[in-house]
């Protein structure tokens, strides 16, 4: 358990770090190159660790399921966090990624058979909503180029974080059995190969340069924001409650724009303060709201399971965390865990962060 909680522990401050690190490397790197690149590589590195853990790469009847997670989640998610983060800082960014719970009860309340808007829920979302208007008021207010980039790299996140919510809704619709490292290899190879081709389409291989800087900013996003940290939250996820490990939702923010304020000299302002606390007020009430039916739910189905001879039979099958709670376009797949821990195959859905792919979808906005 201890272990557990120190990859918990790592979760927070690696992909607290990233947006950190995905702003040095955009000083040389384009940003489809820069997505492409990390993804490629960490799924290459993945993809080779793999047979060696025995386990295998899903079968190709699964690829397109995944290839279209990958897209909402990494390309769409991750990757609209990265232009994103040209004109936003990049703690600003973590603080608006922190709204996925938003996006994804949105997204379900739409989806054919998803859950309804409650007024609880609906009150959450309107003090989150409050709190990027106030973020963003003076650039509204005020105009300019300046600010006008600064809206549009809102919006950008907005849509991040719409991409990672569908990206979720699909996963538990579609979920991928078999290894979960290796369905996360898979998804990381496939969204690194989309934005390589939307950043060649773009013309970015002629503005791709290398600084020490940004040199060691991808490798820290490679390294550590994805193999370190996905391989952390899957463990964390299989040993801890899912309330427990989607916390780092909240912590991620705060040091997102600490570093931000510290090592690249962002603001921190009265009203980024303001702001953020809105933010949090509302994924707070939308949380609660989240684990009240989830508890409702449980002990509906515990009513409903058959007792004989005095013995209650729980039927062994894949039980799919819900991932409304998660948050974090840079988080790609979600993990699905198994009732039984004997079970012969695990299923991974990842949950995030678009600067982190929520299980493998974890890492799609981080």
């Amino acid at each position: 358990m201890t272990l557990a909680y120190l990859a918990w522990i790592a979760v927070c401050l690696v992909w607290g770090t990233t947006y950190l690190a995905i702003r040095v490397a955009l000083e040389s790197v384009p940003v489809a190159l820069l997505a492409g690149m990390r993804w490629l590589i960490a799924g290459a590195i993945l993809a080779a660790i793999v047979p060696l853990l025995g386990q295998r790469l899903p079968p190709f009847r699964m690829w397109r399921s995944i290839a279209i997670i990958g897209f909402l989640m990494a390309v769409v998610g991750n990757g609209g966090v990265v232009w994103a983060q040209q004109f936003v800082a990049s703690g600003l960014a973590a603080v608006v990624v922190a709204m996925v719970p938003f996006w994804s009860i949105i997204v379900e309340a739409l989806w054919r058979g998803g859950e309804r808007v409650t007024a609880r829920t609906l009150v959450g979302l309107v003090i989150g909503f409050v709190g990027i208007v106030v973020l963003v008021w003076p650039e509204l207010t005020v105009g300019g180029q300046e600010g006008r980039l600064f809206v549009y790299g809102v919006i950008a996140l907005q849509v991040a974080c719409a991409g990672w919510a569908l990206g979720t809704s699909y996963l538990k619709r579609n979920p991928t059995n078999g290894s979960p490292l290796g369905s996360l290899a898979l998804q990381m190879l496939l969204s690194g190969l989309m934005l390589i081709a939307i950043g060649t389409a773009a013309g970015e291989w002629t503005r791709l340069a290398f600084t020490p800087r940004t040199l060691g900013a991808m490798a820290y996003l490679v390294v550590f924001g994805s193999l370190l940290g996905y391989t952390a939250y899957l463990y964390a996820l299989k040993n801890l409650p899912v309330s427990t490990v989607s916390l780092y939702a909240y912590v991620n923010p705060v040091i997102a724009v600490v570093l931000g304020s510290v090592v690249l000299g962002e603001p921190f302002t009265l009203r980024i303060v303001i702001a953020s606390v809105l933010v949090f007020a509302g994924i707070a009430i939308v949380r609660r709201r989240a684990r009240s039916a989830e508890f409702a739910e449980d002990a509906e189905d515990a009513e409903q399971t058959p007792i004989t001879s005095g013995k209650q039979i729980t039927p062994v099958t894949p039980v799919t965390p819900r991932t409304q709670g998660t948050s974090d376009p840079e988080v790609t797949s979600g993990t699905q865990v198994t009732a039984d821990p004997q079970a012969t195959s695990d299923t991974v859905t990842t949950p995030a962060d678009p600067c982190k792919i929520p299980g493998p979808s974890a890492y799609a906005t981080r």
